[in-house]
Parts: C-alpha cells; structure tokens; sequence
C-alpha cells in the first residue's frame, strides 16, 4: 500500500516517520506546494492524480482547520484517508477513534473517550475518561485533558496544559 502525506513540513514528516513505523505501507511520498525535495511528486492539488485502489492520503497540516478541510476534499473524492495510533501510545478498548486521527507516541486515550475525525493527540498528550474531542482538535505534546470534557472542533490544547475536570462539559 502507498502513502501519500499532503504537505511536506515538520508535521507532515512526523506523520510520516509514525507511518513508516507501522510497516503498513510499502511507499511513502508526499504533495507539496512549497517542497523540492526528491520524494514530493507535485502540488497539492494534484492529489486526484495518485488515487487508486492502493493509495491512502493524509492531509499532514497543523492547522486545524486547514487539516479538516482537505479531509473534506479526500473524503468528496473517495480517496482512503490514513489513520495511524503508534504502538506505544494507550488507546481504551472502549474509546472510539475516528479516521484521520493521528495519537503520537506515549500519548493516552482513555475509557470511554471519543476522538473525532482529523484529531492529533501528540507525543505523551493525556485525554482521560468520558472525554470528546471534537473534529480537528489537536491536544499537544504532553498536555492534559482531565475526565469529561468535550473539547470543540478544532481547538488547541497548547503543550503542558492541563483542563481541569468538566473546564468545558459534555
């Protein structure tokens, strides 16, 4: 199976290293506006030109909402959208993770949570029971969201934050 990460900066690299770490894909390449280097294969608006049946895309933006918009654009056309959860990261078997949804290593996802579509719960990042992340969230390097919250579409929990118990309700 063939990656193709849309963007080719800091993030999209980390995603794909994490990509290539599950062993789930015999090539990893990327589409970039900006990028020259040897493994970007064009533009990003390029990206109907590599689908078929063995590709999966990512759109490897920090942008929250840059990053949902072009899983729009990959859901509209049909295109399988990755979604990767790194061998050292603790997902509950009772939380739901929704596609194109990125947890880092050492990162916790715990019982009863929902992680939905398009979120990234970075390196060592703790959602703790009963939480919600809604659509594009991105919990950062080492913050924490303490139980039952529901945090909205795409927010940013900066690095080493902790929410406190019910900050933002269900």
């Amino acid at each position: 199976m063939r990656l193709i990460m849309i963007g080719a900066g800091g993030y999209g690299r980390t995603a794909a290293d994490l990509a290539r770490q599950s062993g789930r894909y015999d090539q990893i390449a990327f589409l970039d506006d900006h990028s020259q280097d040897s493994d970007v294969l064009g533009g990003c608006a390029s990206f109907q030109a590599f689908a078929d049946g063995n590709t999966e895309m990512y759109p490897a933006f920090g942008n929250n909402e840059l990053r949902l918009s072009w899983l729009d654009k990959l859901e509209q056309a049909h295109i399988p959208v990755m979604t990767l959860v790194h061998p050292t990261a603790y997902v509950s078997p009772t939380a739901k993770v929704e596609p194109g949804t990125i947890i880092l290593p050492h990162a916790v996802v715990n019982t009863a949570c929902t992680v939905s579509r398009g979120c990234i719960v970075n390196c060592g990042a703790i959602v703790d029971h009963g939480c919600w992340l809604e659509e594009g969230v991105h919990v950062c390097l080492g913050a924490i969201v303490k139980a039952e919250n529901r945090i909205s579409k795409g927010m940013k929990i900066e690095a080493g934050a902790v929410v406190e118990n019910r900050a933002f309700p269900l």
